[in-house]
């Protein structure tokens, strides 16, 4: 299972291994990203997303974005929540919290056009990008 509360961006191809943190006695690697590609929007725009989204199963998604997606009955409860964000037609970003299988969460990475579109990851508390792979560390431990 993934435990997670972060942000969901598009990974500008200026995005570039920066230094690492630690987190829980743990290093780990983070991303430098230049301040004027971090607003860097994905292929897709809200409407696409909000469509690719509602068509998982459990999944409740409201017009303004936000969202809901719970376990099904008799496995072992998880659920994310999150809201869409867009600007210029385009969705800007996804802020994340929960907790879901990591077959789930690629599941809302499809969304976004995942994995055709490189994703990176700001962690909401450290405040820190990080890439694919080392969120799917930090997610697990």
């Amino acid at each position: 299972m993934y435990t997670f509360q972060i942000t969901l961006h598009a990974r500008p191809a200026e995005a570039l291994p920066g230094g690492s943190i630690e987190i829980n006695g743990q290093r780990y690697s983070t991303l430098d990203v230049p301040a004027q590609v971090q607003g860097t929007g994905f292929s897709v725009s809200f409407e696409e997303t909000s469509v690719a989204l509602a068509q998982l199963p459990r999944m409740f998604i409201e017009p303004d974005g936000s969202f809901v997606w719970v376990s099904p009955a008799g496995e072992r409860a998880w659920q994310v929540d999150g809201v869409l964000y867009d600007r210029d037609e385009r969705l800007q970003f996804i802020d994340l919290k929960g907790t879901c299988p990591a077959a789930a969460f690629d599941q809302v990475l499809s969304a976004v056009d995942w994995p055709t579109t490189a994703v990176m990851l700001q962690l909401t508390r450290e405040a820190v990008f990080v890439d694919e792979a080392t969120f799917r560390s930090l997610a697990v431990a």
